[in-house]
C-alpha cells in the first residue's frame, strides 16, 4: 500500500476554501478534507510582519497523489506562496487507510 498522507494549506477565507475542497475531492486528489475554524496567523513577509486570518485544510490523501494536489492548490489559491505542508501518517487504522487508498485511486479527474 502507498503512504498515507496528511496535507495542509490555508486559505483566506471560507469560500475559497470551499471551493478548493470540492475541487480536491471532485478530482480525487483527496479522500478527506477537514475544514478547520478559522485561525489568526502571523509572519514575515516581503519584509515585514503580517497577521491574516485563515481557514486552514487538512487533507487525507496517499503519497501517489501528492504532486498532482499540491499543484492543483498551487494553481487554485490565490496566494504567491501558499502553505503546503505534508507528512505521512506513521500509523493509521488500515480499513481507514484503504479507504483512503479507494477513494484516490484511478484516474485524476483534475
Amino acid at each position: 500500500m502507498d503512504a498515507l498522507l496528511i496535507v495542509m494549506t490555508t486559505f483566506p477565507d471560507e469560500a475559497s476554501a470551499e471551493a478548493a475542497t470540492d475541487g480536491m475531492l471532485a478530482a480525487r486528489l483527496a479522500a478527506c478534507v477537514q475544514q478547520l475554524p478559522t485561525v489568526r496567523s502571523s509572519y514575515r513577509w516581503e519584509g515585514k510582519r503580517e497577521t491574516s486570518e485563515e481557514v486552514p485544510l487538512l487533507i487525507k490523501t496517499m503519497a501517489a497523489r501528492y504532486s498532482a494536489l499540491e499543484q492543483f492548490i498551487k494553481d487554485h489559491h490565490p496566494y504567491d506562496v501558499p502553505e503546503i505542508v505534508a507528512w505521512p501518517a506513521s500509523a493509521a487504522l488500515p480499513a481507514y487507510a484503504r479507504w483512503v487508498e479507494a477513494e484516490t485511486r484511478g484516474e485524476l479527474h483534475v
